[in-house]
């Protein structure tokens, strides 16, 4: 009888981990495989396509690259201002998305005279790369941008706005020690902690797979292609080390990711700090929604810190 309890017993457990290695290798594509939106995708969002062909045919758009320090090749799209402007702001995209996304935004700080960088993430974009970082990596490639723009202009004035998983790259970086040049951030629709983000989405997925169970086997596997550790990915260590002036923002119809995320980061922030709810917003359609109260909030922000 033992025996049979314990072939049993063994059978359970060789599918739970089987079914959990399965669920890992499916998340593992969605969430770390780079993905790319089609023109269609594109072109369903009217604002979204008419933001991006301005980018693709404005004539003061430029393609740069660097190296990473771990010399991968990284692009960005570089919008000089109209005129002569030590002011610079750095926008950074969110997963299955490239730098291109963020041009409605570059248009609007473009608009008030701002030199605006596109950065394409690693693994997105004409950037090199196999795998999405979450901020892991990216945080140093962001640090590596600042630091290239100062090399091009010593006085520049420098402010990081963020999307989604580019609102949690932009709040790495703040956790690192920045130049003086970067004087404040702009984080729309963070995660906390990336196992945190990755547990909420999974469970969202309904599968009979414990969570547990799949983020251990993710974990591993991201950990052993990708060379990094999710766990290591921790947002609100990063702001409870910042120096760097934010603005959080988030949607209060936000599915994907909880907007209490935000509401937690805000609270462990260090850095001088303001907090900005947009009603009827979901997932970081805070600018579409209330473009005046979102754009207000970070143009009040400029005056505060003398931008």
């Amino acid at each position: 009888m033992s025996k049979k309890r314990n072939f049993v017993l063994f059978g359970l457990l060789t599918a739970l981990f089987g079914g959990g290695a399965a669920a890992a290798s499916m998340f593992f594509d969605m969430a770390v495989v780079p993905k790319k939106k089609t023109q269609e995708e594109i072109d369903s969002d009217p604002i979204d396509a008419k933001s991006i062909r301005w980018l693709r045919n404005c004539p003061d758009r430029e393609d740069v690259y660097i190296n990473s320090i771990d010399e991968l090749r990284l692009h960005a799209h570089f919008i000089k201002a109209k005129e002569e402007s030590h002011k610079y702001a750095i926008c950074i995209h969110g997963v299955r998305s490239d730098g291109e996304f963020m041009a409605m935004y570059a248009k609007h700080y473009h608009e008030l005279g701002i030199n605006v960088l596109l950065p394409d993430n690693r693994g997105f974009g004409l950037s090199d790369g196999d795998y999405t970082g979450y901020g892991y990596f990216d945080r140093l490639d962001i640090l590596e941008w600042i630091y290239h723009i100062i090399r091009q202009d010593k006085d520049a004035r420098i402010i990081i706005h963020g999307t989604s998983m580019g609102a949690a790259i932009t709040l790495m970086t703040t956790g690192e020690k920045l130049p003086g040049n970067v004087v404040f951030a702009v984080a729309d629709s963070s995660y906390t902690t990336l196992v945190e983000e990755f547990a909420h989405v999974y469970k969202m997925s309904k599968n009979i797979i414990p969570v547990s169970v799949a983020l251990f086997i993710l974990r591993f596997c991201i950990l052993f292609k990708c060379g990094y550790d999710i766990r290591k990915v921790d947002v609100l260590e990063a702001v409870s080390k910042s120096k760097t002036p934010t603005l959080f923002i988030h949607g209060d119809e936000d599915k994907l990711i909880d907007p209490h995320m935000s509401a937690r980061l805000y609270e462990k922030c260090t850095a001088p700090k303001q907090y900005c709810l947009i009603l009827g917003a979901a997932h970081v359609r805070g600018a579409y929604v209330d473009p005046e109260k979102y754009w207000n909030k970070i143009e009040k922000l400029m005056e505060k810190t003398g931008y």
